[in-house]
């Protein structure tokens, strides 16, 4: 085989999390008793790539100029690297072609899509392509849902270690979160709520818990959803439905799938947010699941959606504050029951913003870890070409690069 030019290419590079990804990239990585990481950026204004250039201050990182929709472009692209990062999205908008190339071409792929009706479609699509040319395709590699697929695997293995057998059922918790939406995030939720708004098989597909599992797990147990206040005796607060819950659970489920149900077949899980013990938790768990109705209403509408995204929805290259991004956190609880009836208690938590500061993070570690962790020479090593989750992929070594360089935790309480 061939020596590539780039362990990886980080697609959609003047993005506003493309460009958060650059700077820790170039902060983490080649420096002095750092991993050496041979990589560049790319997207499709040449001009653009050079300011992040300059921003950044590395006038000497390649730049690869190629459109979204461009084929041939894309394929050049790929045939360079080990791996490609992308962070364009709407990936139902502008994420598939790319997809196309790097499991046609065998090139590894990770992104950090929330769009679970897109994943749907690139799994029916290039599967087999990839299986085929050994490419290992790793979608939502962020916040969207590394902590929640990780942290699932963490609290099972504990289970593993502790009680000699894994929970059969596993309840995620947002127990505190601090971070703001960017104009990406924000265009993907309207794209997928507009969609949905006229395509009665769309609102089926997203309704599946187990929409995105191999055909031939026959998961058929009826999953828990949070849609309205509701008293969680377990946690003994009040809590209110997770934005993120209808992706984060999807690959969860997935992950279980690939590992050959080792969960079992009944496995559960879901996830909320908590909002407090007494009134006060219920009366702010009533408000978010207002405004959560409020919002979907307003961007499944023609009328209001055209207000929203014209006078008050950030727009795409928009997003929080450099400061803001240092500033956020979250703290994720974990509590599973095995079928003995023993519990284990987990946490995750993330210093930096949610969505952006600590999703770079992890986008930044998964990509070094099929990279770096999933070569020996030139050769691949470890899991065959597919479409894999976090999990099923990466297991430890993703949360072992996790907690020594990406500011993430994970604790048995």
């Amino acid at each position: 085989m061939s020596t590539l030019q780039y362990d990886v290419i980080i697609f959609g590079a003047t993005s506003f999390v493309g460009q958060i990804l650059c700077k820790y990239i170039a902060d983490n990585f080649n420096a002095e008793g750092k991993e050496a990481l041979r990589w560049a950026i790319a997207g499709r204004s040449k001009s653009k790539l050079e300011e992040v250039k300059q921003r950044i201050g590395l006038t000497d990182i390649a730049t690869l100029v190629a459109d979204a929709n461009d084929e041939s472009a894309l394929r050049d692209l790929c045939i360079q690297t080990r791996v490609v990062v992308s962070t364009v999205g709407p990936y139902a908008l502008y994420g598939e072609v790319l997809v196309k190339m790097c499991a046609e071409n065998g090139t590894d792929y990770c992104d950090l899509t929330g769009e679970v009706q897109w994943i749907y479609a690139m799994l029916s699509k290039y599967e087999q392509s990839a299986k085929k040319s050994g490419a290992r395709i790793v979608h939502s590699c962020g916040f969207d849902s590394i902590p929640s697929d990780l942290g699932v695997y963490f609290t099972q293995q504990q289970a593993k270690q502790s009680q000699g057998e894994y929970c059969q059922n596993i309840k995620m918790r947002v127990k505190a979160a601090k971070g703001g939406a960017s104009g990406g995030t924000i265009a993907s939720m309207v794209n997928i709520t507009k969609e949905a708004a006229k395509d009665a098989e769309l609102r089926k597909q997203l309704a599946n818990p187990y929409l995105i599992c191999p055909g031939d797990a026959g998961y058929s147990t009826r999953q828990f959803n949070t849609n309205k206040p509701t008293w969680d005796a377990d946690f003994s607060a009040w809590t209110a439905p997770f934005v993120m819950a209808g992706i984060n659970t999807r690959i969860v489920f997935r992950s279980n799938a690939l590992g050959g149900s080792e969960y079992g077949a009944g496995f559960t899980y879901d996830e909320a947010m908590l909002m407090g013990k007494d009134w006060k938790g219920c009366l702010g768990a009533s408000a978010m699941v207002a405004g959560l109705g409020v919002f979907l209403l307003g961007v499944s509408l023609k009328p209001s959606r055209y207000l929203l995204e014209r006078y008050i929805l950030p727009k795409p290259g928009a997003g929080p504050s450099p400061q803001e991004q240092v500033d956020g956190y979250y703290d994720l609880r974990f509590i599973g029951e095995t079928p003995a009836g023993k519990t284990v208690s987990t946490k995750v938590t993330g210093q930096g913003d949610p969505g952006y500061g600590s999703t770079a993070k992890m986008l930044g570690q998964a990509a070094a870890c099929l990279a770096l962790d999933f070569y020996k020479g030139e050769e691949k090593i470890g899991k065959d070409g597919g479409f894999w989750t976090p999990a099923s992929i990466f297991g430890d070594k993703l949360v072992g690069r996790l907690i020594e360089h990406a500011d993430v935790t994970f604790e048995v309480l």
